[in-house]
Order: structure tokens, then C-alpha cells, then sequence
């Protein structure tokens, strides 16, 4: 093998059964799309038209549903490309802006709901002191430093890779992420390695240690108030709960698999799993939010009905 070779593009191998499943897959993924960006924008446009939702959980809520947007927008419109191509091929620059693209996604997902999770945590255990913790000064702020900082986390990554040498092309993969082209290189990639460890250890795991204790905070209030009590904080913060285990598993799943590479897993399981971030949360957010929170279920049903009386009417 030359290490010298300039690679230019690189090989996506990761689907399965392309030839004969193609258009199937095409379909099942351009409905996936569609319906993610019609459901988040819904719920979007609802909190940014209706006033009485201009409150920091709905800000919060907004900046989730508008990151899910942007994550599936980094894989999806690339995906349907491949589906219908005969070659799936990446630019190198294109594999890692995408790259770049869902670790912000996946990273800015975790401090959202940190923020939320201090949001609801604030809200629940410390009721007198919400309005001067929270306020939308400190909501613009913690929204801005959610995008800002994995910029720049995932940023000084992609910089390491983009430095390699490669000597491979082909990844067993239908998209693009930063570890998995580091490991086409053709050298040491000890440096990529300790930022990914400092990656985690920065951007992930403080985060989720901070959910956690403020859930196990909420839990230990909630157990020794009212049932009226519990039932009004379950509300708001089972739909919370819920959608950061559904991504924590997922994310720690991608990670362990793609560090360690098993065999044992079944590659059509592995795509599954990978996929998973960018298919369940932006899908079932929207709906699990305008479901659970009666605010927001009732602005698009008055929209709805609005919608109807105006036809009536015309």
C-alpha cells in the first residue's frame, strides 16, 4: 500500500441488500424525513406564533425540536442520494463536515437537555427562586452555549482527522463520523483518541450527570408531596425523561460498538442502532411533546379547528 495516495473520496459500504431493496429504502427514508421536519416544525412554529408559550421550558423544547431538525438534515438528504445511486461515495471534505455535523448534533442534544433538565429542576424543587434563576436572558445564554461549545469541542476533532494521513478509503458505514475515518489512517491515531476520551469526558458526561441527579432530586420531592403534586411534575417531566434515556442508549451504543467493532453484533443490527439517533428522537419528540404538555397540545388543536373555521367561514 502507497501512503502517500491522496484520497479524495471515500466509500460508504455500510448498506444492506441496496440492489434489491433499493427503492424501499428510498421510500422508508424520504417518508422518515418528511415527517420529521413536518412534525418539528409544527411544534416550532406553534411556540414561536403563541405568546402564552414564549416561557424558558418552551424555548427549551423549541431549541430541541430545531436540533433535531439539524441532525436529521445532516444525514438524511446525503442518505437519499446514495439510496438512488449506483456508487455510494463521499467527498473527503463532505465526510467530515458531516461528521462535524452530527457530533454537534449528538453533543448539543445532551446540553439541551441538561438545560432542560435544570429548567424543570429549578421549576419543581425551588419554585420561589424560578423567576430569578431562570430567566430568558439566562435562557438565550445557556440556548447559545448548547450550539456554541460542541462547535468547538467537535470542531478541535475533525481538525485532529483532517490532519491524517489516509490509507484507505472504504467505510463500513452509510454515513460519515469522525472516529470511523480516523481509523482509515494510515498512522498513529493515539492524539485523536485522547481528544475523543477528553470528548466524552467533557461533553458527555457532565451533562448526564447532571440529568441524573436532578431527576433523583425531582423523584425524592415528588415522593413526599400530593398526588396532585406528582402528577403535574411527572407531566412535564416524563416526556424529558424519557427521550434522554431513549439517546443516551443509543449514543452509547454507537460509541462502544464503533470503538470496539464487534463481530458479534450483526452488521444490519449495528445500522440499526447507528441510525437510531437520527430517526427516533426528531420523529417522536415533537409527538411525545405535543402529547404530554397540554399547552402545546391545545395550541395546535385551537390551530387546527382555527384552520377549519376559517374555511367554513370563507
Amino acid at each position: 500500500m502507497d501512503y502517500s495516495i491522496n484520497i479524495t473520496y471515500l466509500t460508504l459500504e455500510g448498506h444492506v441488500d441496496l440492489e434489491k431493496c433499493r427503492y424501499l429504502y428510498f421510500t422508508f427514508a424520504l417518508t422518515l424525513y418528511v415527517l420529521i421536519v413536518c412534525f418539528n416544525t409544527v411544534i416550532i412554529v406553534v411556540i414561536q406564533t403563541n405568546k402564552r408559550l414564549h416561557e424558558p421550558m418552551y424555548i427549551f423544547i423549541a431549541a430541541l425540536l430545531s436540533n433535531a431538525l439539524y441532525g436529521a438534515t445532516a444525514v438524511y438528504p446525503k442518505l437519499l442520494t446514495d439510496l438512488l445511486s449506483e456508487k455510494q461515495i463521499a467527498s473527503y471534505e463532505g465526510c467530515l463536515f458531516q461528521a462535524f455535523l452530527l457530533y454537534t448534533y449528538g453533543l448539543a442534544e445532551f446540553t439541551l437537555l441538561s438545560a432542560m433538565a435544570y429548567d424543570r429542576y429549578v421549576s419543581i424543587c425551588k419554585p420561589l427562586h424560578y423567576a430569578t434563576l431562570i430567566k430568558m436572558s439566562t435562557v438565550r445564554k445557556l440556548t447559545f452555549l448548547s450550539w456554541f461549545l460542541p462547535c468547538c469541542e467537535v470542531g478541535v476533532g475533525v481538525i485532529l482527522t483532517s490532519r491524517l494521513q489516509l490509507c484507505k478509503y472504504k467505510l463500513n458505514r452509510i454515513f460519515c463520523d469522525n472516529y470511523s475515518i480516523a481509523k482509515l489512517s494510515c498512522g498513529e491515531i493515539a492524539m485523536n483518541n485522547l481528544w475523543g476520551l477528553l470528548f466524552f469526558i467533557i461533553g458527555v458526561f457532565p451533562p448526564v450527570i447532571f440529568i441524573i441527579y436532578s431527576y433523583i432530586r425531582i423523584l425524592i420531592l415528588c415522593s413526599s408531596n400530593s398526588k396532585d403534586f406528582r402528577k403535574k411534575a411527572l407531566q412535564t417531566c416524563l416526556p424529558h425523561l424519557l427521550i434522554f434515556i431513549n439517546f443516551s442508549v443509543s449514543a452509547c451504543f454507537e460509541i462502544i460498538n464503533n470503538r470496539l467493532e464487534s463481530k458479534q453484533i450483526p452488521h444490519t443490527l449495528t445500522i440499526i442502532f447507528s441510525v437510531n439517533p437520527v430517526v427516533i428522537p426528531p420523529l417522536f419528540n415533537p409527538i411525545i411533546y405535543g402529547l404530554k404538555l397540554k399547552e402545546i397540545f391545545n395550541s395546535i388543536r385551537r390551530l387546527i379547528f382555527w384552520g377549519k373555521e376559517a374555511k367554513v367561514y370563507i
